[in-house]
């Protein structure tokens, strides 16, 4: 197995969302745990927010990655990875190239369009391990047309890793708690993704910030809004909210855990909530956001309404009821815990032993 592998991570990236870049950091953060000599590069937009702000060696490129198809091509070309993670990115070309290089690829994928898009023939050819970053009980199986063409092609089906976060850690949970001047329980986070999303004309951050002041005033609870990286406007100060403009996602999911709910949007988080067994209030920020939510509530794991001030208000309440949180964490722990991090970093290690 190799002691120092170049890892070359290509996310989706733009001034929206940031779900892909936070996920390639956090495997970026455990391939560098597991292998210290490990070479790491990413490649993104130089329009995300974040993207000057990436802990790693960093090539910005003038679009996402998936529209700079020689840029990227070029990069691969000098950097010789032995492993690319395309996060929801690539042309097929792309992925082609790295193929051809001699590195193992994998694609990633969060939606039935991305998981189709991932299993076309030629993509299929050139992609060694095909995750995807939600249970199979919200994304649903794959067709038999799609698992006969893979059996065709002697490639395995795309493997159900569901979210990827950062495990909970009781003594960076005590220092959250003190720099923030918390008590477990007694707070709701609130977070609309990225910061970047809009509803109409207006932030959706915006939105949560301003469910997040009314719910305190009404309730007497604190409230802790995350504004996210990609958030535009200074920061607010607002009476009996925590603003937050951002943090890691190991932070994040340590508020999380401590929260006695949550409201946030139906982008990855959401799916870190479900298996954190977090009560939580979910709401759509973008157009791939409701088909999740509306899943996941049928099931009856989470609340959820319209991005509207008054319905969210109205939902607020019930969620700071506790006879609705025990039912919520009830029908949680009857699904399946899935690690992520785990499953994907064991991915990483049988590529890696088979290079």
């Amino acid at each position: 197995m190799l002691t120092s592998p170049k890892v070359l991570f290509v996310p989706v990236s733009s001034a929206e969302g940031i779900g892909e870049y936070m996920r390639s950091i956090i495997f970026a953060e455990a391939i560098k745990a597991r292998w210290p000599d490990a070479e790491i590069h990413f490649m993104l937009s130089n329009q995300a927010p974040y993207a000057s702000q990436c802990p790693f060696p960093c090539t910005l490129l003038n679009q996402s990655p998936t529209k700079e198809v020689k840029a990227v091509n070029h990069f691969m070309e000098q950097f010789m990875p032995d492993l690319v993670i395309f996060d929801a990115s690539g042309r097929q070309s792309q992925l082609q190239k790295a193929h051809s290089l001699g590195a193992k690829v994998v694609f990633i994928s969060q939606h039935k369009r991305k998981r189709s898009r991932g299993m076309k023939i030629g993509r299929a050819r050139v992609t060694d391990s095909h995750w995807v970053v939600q249970p199979e009980f919200v994304i649903g199986p794959v067709s038999s047309l799609d698992c006969c063409k893979l059996k065709l092609l002697k490639k395995p089906l795309p493997l159900n890793i569901g979210p990827v976060f950062t495990a909970p850690d009781r003594v960076e949970q005590n220092k959250l708690l003190k720099k923030y001047q918390l008590q477990q329980d007694k707070f709701v986070l609130f977070n609309a993704g990225s910061g970047g999303h809009k509803i109409g004309q207006q932030l959706a951050a915006d939105i949560f910030a301003s469910v997040a002041t009314e719910g305190a005033a009404n309730s007497g609870v604190m409230s802790v809004m995350v504004f996210g990286p990609n958030y535009p406007k200074p920061l607010p100060q607002l009476e009996g909210v925590i603003c937050i403009s951002s943090i890691s996602n190991a932070d994040f999911i340590n508020l999380l855990t401590l929260a006695q709910g949550a409201v946030i949007s139906g982008g990855d988080t959401l799916l870190q909530s479900i298996a954190l067994h977090v009560a939580t209030l979910a709401v759509p920020v973008s157009k791939d956001q409701p088909a999740r939510i509306k899943v996941c509530f049928d099931q009856g794991l989470i609340l959820s309404c319209a991005t509207e001030k008054e319905a969210m208000i109205e939902q607020y309440q019930s969620l700071l009821s506790q006879v609705t949180r025990d039912k919520l964490v009830s029908a949680m722990l009857r699904n399946p815990t899935m690690d992520g991090l785990a499953l994907g970093l064991c991915e990483i290690e049988r590529l890696l032993r088979d290079h």
